[in-house]
């Protein structure tokens, strides 16, 4: 007992961070809403899909953007020619694209070295096909731990939730979904940050296009996450790299 008293006396007196310093220097900040008033982040999960050139365009004509949260390796390989393809279209219309983690596993069942893998092979991805490294993550079904939140801040990322579900990825019909978007323009909160996924067929073509009319119809600005928080969406942003062999899943 003396011995450890004395060995984080001699680390704090030589200028060492102590274990309990790190944790709070480097924990993720936990984003749940936007924080500039009149915005809505309406973003999407569990991309690249081929659906995103029809998302971006009902944004695009709406003038709106759209934040992306990205997968390396669910709903295809984030490497295939299409998919590097649609990772870069999204960036290059100015929408923000941010990590989803490489294969959509629950975070909370992960070791600490399993963590980093999943966040650090996507970010890879990401960097390798847009020059540009994420500044935020979204960690599948929301969930998150301690472990996570260290991981995400050593990172410098902030973990971004969401106040608004639309419900298709739980079942809820493309009926049901658009009530609850005329319930949340009626309800007119001072900012939303949605919950969406742009795999799904109906929540692009039948869903999507009456939540952009209805927050809009409200004078919400449709804007990304980094921009209804007022931060940049990048912790660097450089040159693309050229495809190579390792490139690959």
């Amino acid at each position: 007992m003396l011995f450890a008293v004395t060995f984080s006396l001699c680390l704090a007196v030589l200028g060492f961070a102590l274990p309990q310093d790190l944790e709070k220097r480097q924990r993720a900040a936990v984003i749940t809403r936007c924080t500039v008033p009149n915005t809505a982040a309406l973003t999407f999960d569990d991309g690249p899909y081929s659906y995103i050139y029809d998302v971006s365009k009902m944004l695009k004509a709406n003038g709106a953007l759209g934040t992306f949260f990205f997968n390396g390796n669910n709903w295809g390989c984030i490497y295939s020619t299409e998919n590097a393809k649609r990772v870069k279209f999204a960036y290059d219309q100015g929408h923000q694209i941010a990590s989803h983690t490489w294969s959509h596993k629950d975070m909370t069942t992960l070791s600490w070295d399993r963590i980093h893998d999943e966040m650090w092979k996507v970010e890879q991805a990401l960097q390798r096909i847009t020059g540009a490294t994420p500044a935020f993550m979204r960690p599948p079904y929301g969930n998150y731990n301690n472990l996570v939140l260290d991981a995400s801040g050593i990172r410098k990322q902030s973990v971004v939730i969401w106040d608004f579900d639309s419900g298709d990825s739980t079942g809820v019909s493309p009926a049901d979904q658009k009530a609850r978007f005329t319930q949340l323009a009626n309800r007119r909160p001072s900012t939303i940050l949605s919950l969406q996924h742009e795999v799904h067929a109906s929540s692009v073509y039948d869903v999507l296009p009456h939540a952009i009319s209805q927050l809009k119809a409200k004078g919400y600005r449709l804007v990304t996450v980094a921009e209804c928080l007022g931060r940049a969406p990048y912790q660097s942003v450089g040159a693309p790299s050229p495809r190579t062999d390792a490139w690959k899943c």
